[in-house]
Formats: C-alpha cells, sequence, structure tokens
C-alpha cells in the first residue's frame, strides 16, 4: 500500500449505521480519494439500495466482493457483531491492510487475533460527528508506521478533530470524556429548559434560551486561553444570581457527581474490553 499516495488508495467501510455512514460521507466530500476509491458494505438491502440511488460510494452486499481490493477499512459495526464479522473477514484479510475499529471495548489485541493481521487502530468517535464537529481519538498497535498514522489522522479527522493517544487505556478513559460527554451536556441542557419550563418558558423560547447560551458559552471558551474557572470568575459576582447558582451547586457537590459519572463511563469501557477479550 502506498500511502504517500492517498488517491491511489482504497477504503472499505463496513457498517452503514450512523457513525460507518458519518465517516464515509465527510471522507467523500474531503476529496480524500479518487471517486469510486470509497467503498461501503451493510447487509440490509433497504440501506444499501438507497445509497445506490445516492450514487456517491461503490456500494456492496458481498464482504468477498470488497474486502480483498481494502487498503485501509473501517469497522463501524456494534461490538456485539465483533465476534462474528472477524471470522467472516478473516480469510479475507492480508497483512498489509490497515483496519481503523471504531467498535467501543474491543481490544487491539482481540482484533489482531480475530483478523490475523497487524495493523490494527482503535478509535474512539463521539456523535458531534455527524455536523463535522466530532472529536475521534485513535492509539494503534506497533505494527501501524507514523505516515500511516498520518493518513488515519486525516481519514479520522474528515469528521472534526482527531487525537492520536498512547495507550489503549487512554481510549476507555477518552470514552468517559468524549465519546460520552455529549450525553452529560444534553442530560445538562434538558435540566435547565425543564427548569425554564417551570419558570413558565413556552417550550420554543426555552430551547432557543439554552440552545444559544451553551454556543456562545463554547464560543466564549474557544475565543481565550483561559480555563473555566477564569469564565466563571468573569460572569459569577459576589452576591448575585450566578454566585447564588453556583453556591447551589457546590452546597450539593454537583462537580463530584460529574466527575463520578465520567468514571463510570470510564470503568464500563474497560469491563466490555475485558469481555469482549474473554468471549
Amino acid at each position: 500500500m502506498n500511502f504517500y499516495s492517498n488517491h491511489m488508495m482504497k477504503v472499505l467501510v463496513i457498517g452503514a449505521g450512523n457513525m460507518g455512514l458519518t465517516y464515509a460521507e465527510a471522507i467523500a466530500k474531503s476529496n480524500f480519494l479518487n471517486q469510486g476509491s470509497l467503498m461501503i458494505f451493510d447487509n440490509d438491502r433497504s440501506k444499501l439500495d438507497a445509497l445506490r440511488q445516492r450514487g456517491v460510494f461503490d456500494v456492496h452486499d458481498q464482504l468477498g466482493n470488497c474486502l480483498p481490493q481494502a487498503d485501509i477499512v473501517f469497522i463501524a459495526v456494534k461490538p456485539y457483531h465483533a465476534s462474528q464479522l472477524m471470522q467472516t473477514m478473516k480469510p479475507a484479510m492480508n497483512v498489509d491492510q490497515l483496519v481503523i475499529s471504531i467498535m467501543a471495548g474491543v481490544s487491539i489485541d482481540t482484533l489482531k487475533t480475530g483478523l490475523g493481521i497487524p495493523k490494527i487502530v482503535r478509535a474512539m468517535p463521539n456523535l458531534p460527528a455527524l455536523v463535522g464537529e466530532g472529536v475521534t481519538s485513535f492509539t494503534a498497535a506497533a505494527g501501524v508506521s507514523k505516515l500511516e498514522l498520518l493518513t488515519v489522522q486525516q481519514l479520522l479527522g474528515t469528521t472534526g478533530l482527531s487525537i492520536g493517544l498512547a495507550s489503549e487505556r487512554e481510549i476507555d478513559a477518552s470514552t468517559g470524556i468524549s465519546g460520552s460527554g455529549p450525553a452529560y451536556v444534553f442530560y445538562f441542557m434538558q435540566s435547565v429548559m425543564e427548569a425554564a419550563s417551570e419558570m413558565g418558558f413556552s417550550k420554543e423560547s426555552a430551547r432557543s434560551l439554552v440552545a444559544q447560551t451553551f454556543t456562545g458559552a463554547v464560543e466564549l471558551f474557544n475565543s481565550a486561553d483561559l480555563d473555566p474557572a477564569a469564565w466563571i470568575e468573569k460572569v459569577a459576582s459576589k452576591g448575585g444570581t450566578t454566585r447564588a447558582a453556583l453556591d447551589s451547586m457546590e452546597d450539593n457537590d454537583v462537580r463530584t457527581l460529574i466527575k463520578t459519572a465520567a468514571y463510570a463511563a470510564f470503568r464500563r469501557a474497560e469491563e466490555l474490553g475485558k469481555e469482549f477479550s474473554h468471549a
């Protein structure tokens, strides 16, 4: 495989669900590959028919027809499909192929053994990839070269930000921070929207107030090299309304509860890894 010439590569995405299709579409829009070099496989005929009508991808319903052609293979299926999928893939794999897996909890060693190849990258995306604002953390087996890693980073970065990490432990940790993180934000948003509703705002007004408040806060945070505590001090004044809210959160130890929740996701990611390694 010649990683110096991206346009000569063929990429196969296995799984046309939310994340698989998101990566396929982002890679296609990026002009990273030549027309027809992006293949997509799924066993859901209705999905495949819709994809064929769009005419963007080289669509396949038989893995044996597309897998041997691929230089890079994205595995974007649910983790419980991992064992059966790897059994199907293994006979058609070759040692030069590189696999990028976004299956939560399925370790590099499990993938190396299951597929019989050395070049494995394990990645953890998050849902904002759907709108090009995702963050994908990744780590690689020792058999993946620096040049190949650069290509991987570019491919994963088509959906937002991609960050290389040193170990699988950090991938599990990133699951608790960025992978699951959007749900924490939505949970907080939902709580504030419910408060707004109880204060008498319409559903539409509550949504607009909360959405723009979060958007504005993130824009502010990104506008200067200040940590969140510094921004809090800019919003809160002694004896004011914001301080009353923050004091209530501190009294209820909300900070510890949020950190505990993130660690719960981290531990569950580690548990999933152990379950799949013994499956």
